[in-house]
């Protein structure tokens, strides 16, 4: 059996759960889900990153410390994940003892490489602490960062560096050949182009941090949080004895940390890079960028409250072609709830279901996988087309009942036509499998054997 590593980012304990990372953790998976029905070997890596200036300074607000605040903010995402029906292989914080060992290892081993400097360098420069990130004069908009509206703290420090400008060359011919293999296409081309601008050494530390691990080689520095944060999937890689991740599914906003400066890490400590990494776009709500000041953050416990569990991982990936930008509202999920699976898959389930219990028809006895179509666009990460696939399906079998008209049949007739509408709903049932794992269950449990009519799978709402 093949290996494959799906992984999904950890998130910023700074933050709570939203739609956007709920997006992108559904996607996940949908596309490990999938690999574990074709018979591979699937891991699905989330969790939280838990260090950062940024975290100590909300602690304190909190009246916490850093500790306890982010052990607040991991178990709402971990409990998020549990309620959504995430199948993950490991829920990962990086204040977990392994990962703070294997980061410290790691560090060292890029330190003994020579891929970074023996003694730190004076840094000045613009830090953003909302994006725990530096900036450049020219990503401010009037002295201010875009995204917090907050100036840039002076920065002046002495720093050790990674030497990223050596892999350049290397790392444009492993993305240009796609040996590392950047989704979308667009995306690619968007790498490559900044990539042949050339490439400047980066900080990898802090000095003076206590929220922070370590430095193996001078621990009266911290070890820069994204620094820290990339090395999450080596640490699980290390545990179950996997590399190279087959996939990194993530926001375009953090594309060049995975695309360039985790593979350029990776290959200082001679381990292989990433075999993919697919980026997804930005979600906005209702035409407006998510903000917590604005009040139009939609948490995953308000998206199951309505929608349930499957109907929230069918509405989010419904919504908009994957790796899009996208713009969600209540109208739109709405809309997508109770016209394909109330009226839609709902209805046909209830349909069939009651015209086979009233004459007693039995499901035929037949082997089932996932269609080749719906295959190839899970594979492709086409997840938007699959369900589209799906759902035409779905009316394709209501129009072969209209056509058909079994309520007007009788004997054989009937029997005959009966059978052939269950095989083409477990075939749906089927295909649903990685989407919306509850429901496909629910609707092969309901046509095994003698059929019987069950409570509606998506009340109206």
């Amino acid at each position: 059996m093949g290996k494959f590593f799906d992984t999904t980012p950890i998130y910023y304990v700074n933050d709570v759960p939203h739609i956007g990372h709920t997006y992108t953790t559904v996607a996940a998976d949908i596309i490990a889900r999938f690999h574990k029905l074709q018979g591979d070997d699937s891991y699905l890596l989330t969790g939280t990153d838990e260090h950062g200036a940024k975290i100590s300074q909300a602690a304190e607000k909190h009246n916490q410390t850093p500790k306890e605040y982010a052990d607040t903010i991991s178990k709402e995402f971990n409990e998020a994940w549990d309620k959504l029906n995430i199948n993950y292989s490991r829920f990962i914080r990086t204040t977990d003892e392994d990962h703070i060992k294997t980061v410290r290892e790691f560090l060292q081993k890029m330190y003994d490489n020579d891929a970074v400097d023996k003694e730190p360098r004076l840094y000045k420069g613009l830090y953003c602490v909302g994006h725990e990130k530096f900036m450049s004069p020219e990503e401010l908009v009037d002295g201010l960062c875009p995204d917090h509206k907050t100036a840039p703290i002076e920065y002046s420090e002495e720093n050790y560096y990674f030497k990223l400008s050596l892999f350049q060359k290397q790392l444009e011919e492993l993305i240009s050949t796609d040996q590392i293999k950047i989704r979308p296409e667009t995306r690619k081309n968007e790498i490559l182009g900044k990539l042949k601008q050339g490439l400047e050494d980066i900080s990898i530390s802090r000095a003076n941090l206590e929220w922070g691990i370590p430095l193996p080689f001078n621990p009266k520095h911290s070890i820069y949080v994204w620094i820290d944060a990339l090395i999450n999937y080596y640490t699980f890689g290390k545990e179950k004895g996997i590399w190279p991740t087959d996939l990194h599914l993530v926001g375009k906003d953090i594309l060049w940390f995975h695309s360039v400066i985790w593979p350029a890490m990776l290959l200082s400590v001679g381990e292989q890079p990433p075999k993919e990494v697919f980026a997804h776009g930005f979600f906005s709500i209702g035409g407006q960028k998510m903000s917590k000041t604005i009040g139009n953050v939609i948490k995953p416990e308000e998206l199951i409250q309505k929608y349930g569990v499957d109907g929230t991982r069918y509405v989010l990936l419904a919504a908009f072609p994957f790796g899009e930008d996208g713009d969600f509202s209540w109208e739109l999920f709405d809309k997508l709830y109770n016209g394909n699976l109330a009226n839609g898959l709902g209805n046909l389930i209830a349909r069939v279901a009651k015209l086979a219990q009233d004459n007693n028809i039995s499901e035929p006895k037949n082997d089932f996988a996932i269609s080749e179509e719906v295959s190839q666009l899970i594979q492709n990460y086409h997840l938007n087309a699959a369900l589209t696939y799906i759902w035409n399906q779905i009316a394709d079998t209501d129009k072969l009942i209209n056509l058909q008209k079994p309520w007007t049949l009788k004997g054989g007739e009937l029997e005959t036509a009966l059978k052939e509408l269950i095989l083409h709903i477990k075939q749906i049932a089927h295909n649903l499998q990685p989407f919306m794992p509850e429901t496909s269950e629910k609707i092969l449990k309901q046509f095994a054997g003698e059929v019987t009519v069950q409570p509606p799978l998506f009340p109206r709402i």
